[in-house]
């Protein structure tokens, strides 16, 4: 099968499986400037791969998206989300859910979201001290918890929300290092021996969190005269057309993807946007000055529409995929893609950091220039933070109204600083990637005084 692939990687199938976990950018750049715009992967116990980043062939992956399995190329992640989540399924049933889910994400919806969200960053700000470092990606782990758990799971307060919260971030901390992330690429360390092993403490808490779900899916079950504003409500009350609700563990399991797609992505990518933000003194200042510009205590829709605020949350998406590459699509028969043949079965996955790091799609690549997201409209195959085709991430506008909020918010009330003003490096995190060492800050002075409700 290899064989038939186009420039094919030689090393051996452990050694890339191990470079692609350490480093899976450094190994992109590595064969991208030795084979150009495709070549192929074969990774130990998990197969063969070709990775492409030309537009076009982008784009025809994602207008033929019907001909391939999505779902099944996911299987990875089915041991963290369960075979119920709208990541790992296909065909019919994909459509079902997604339109099922897809209503609690867009329109009026988000203008509900919007001031929880301006609140919750408020919340977590104040509790910083001023001259004291903190970790950026922390703190804003710790607001896109807030949110997932109030917004989504409909969550504030109680001895569920109590119990839900530590769990969840110790849960999500046990793949923080690219060594312990190996757990989620080795199948032989899957094993499930008690609490003493890593993935028995990583299955324990998992179904921790899987019972206090259930238990407030039942809970809410009991309310249903109480209409609630919650995602977990929405999706509990939305029938397809035969009339059927979701079960109760299509509910669980896509609330667990939605906390790993929502939460871990969007503090990463506010991480980065506020050490972007702080090494380019004339961005910091564009930002202030378009914040200023709505006077006091803006609607959070108005500060939503800024087009600079967006185009910082744009740059800071290209620059800093959360992903190495999109979801893996296996092809069902032959298919011609970039004007090569592949025979069913064969993997491909789009590589959004080359897509992103294209010279002649974004002129000096490395260097962040929110300018370039205010001269230019950039196609569904040439800026994919959130994939694409049938597949683009169902939660994207809700990621975009949280950055834009959060970093609004905090800028409008704060002045920060580095702690160390110098490059960093993007480390493995799970299936995602960020900011090694997390992005350390500090406050140097509040700008007004935050009035809370």
């Amino acid at each position: 099968m290899l064989s038939q692939l186009p420039n094919c990687i030689t090393s051996p199938s452990w050694w890339q499986l191990i470079k692609w976990i350490a480093d899976p950018i450094g190994f992109q750049q590595k064969y991208s400037q030795k084979y150009g715009d495709i070549f192929s992967m074969r990774l130990s116990g998990i197969g063969s791969c070709v990775i492409l980043s030309h537009p076009q062939a982008i784009q025809e992956i994602f207008s033929q998206d019907s001909k391939f399995d999505i779902g099944r190329g996911n299987k990875l992640a089915e041991p963290l989300i369960g075979r119920n989540s709208l990541m790992l399924i296909d065909g019919a049933r994909h459509r079902r859910e997604r339109k099922l889910l897809m209503p609690p994400f867009h329109g009026e919806r988000l203008q509900a979201y919007g001031q929880q969200i301006c609140l919750i960053t408020e919340q977590i700000a104040s509790q910083w001290q001023i001259d004291q470092p903190f970790v950026a990606r922390s703190a804003m782990q710790k607001v896109s918890l807030e949110v997932i758990l109030q917004i989504v799971f409909g969550l504030s307060e109680g001895e569920r929300y109590q119990l839900i919260l530590p769990l969840l971030t110790s849960w999500l901390d046990m793949t923080d290092s690219p060594l312990r992330s190996s757990m989620l690429f080795f199948r032989f360390l899957q094993q499930d021996w008690g609490k003493w092993t890593p993935w028995g403490q990583m299955k324990s808490r998992q179904n921790y969190i899987y019972q206090l779900l259930l238990a407030e899916i039942e809970e809410k079950r009991t309310k249903e005269d109480q209409r609630q504003g919650d995602v977990l409500s929405l999706m509990m009350a939305a029938r397809d057309e035969n009339g059927q609700a979701m079960t109760d563990d299509e509910l669980k399991d896509e609330l667990l993807t939605i906390l790993f797609a929502g939460h871990e992505t969007t503090a990463t990518t506010l991480a980065w946007a506020f050490y972007q933000i702080h090494r380019n003194p004339d961005v910091l200042l564009k930002l202030q000055q378009e914040l200023d510009s709505l006077g006091e205590n803006p609607n959070p829709m108005e500060i939503v529409q800024l087009p600079y605020l967006t185009a910082v949350c744009l740059e800071t998406l290209r620059m800093y995929p959360v992903l190495p590459g999109l979801f893996p699509r296996i092809t069902k028969s032959s298919i011609n893609i970039a004007g090569y043949q592949f025979p069913p079965d064969t993997t491909l996955m789009p590589s959004i950091y080359l897509l992103h790091y294209r010279e002649d799609l974004y002129p000096n690549p490395q260097q962040f220039n929110p300018e370039r997201f205010l001269g230019r409209q950039y196609s569904p195959w040439e800026f994919i933070p959130f994939g694409g085709g049938s597949r683009r991430c169902l939660g994207y506008a809700l990621a975009l109204l949280e950055m834009k909020l959060v970093l609004a918010t905090v800028l409008s009330n704060y002045q920060l600083a580095l702690v160390e003003n110098k490059p960093l490096k993007l480390q493995r995190r799970g299936f995602t990637l960020a900011p090694e060492g997390g992005v350390r800050m500090m406050i140097k002075k509040r700008i007004t005084q935050i009035v809370r409700t």
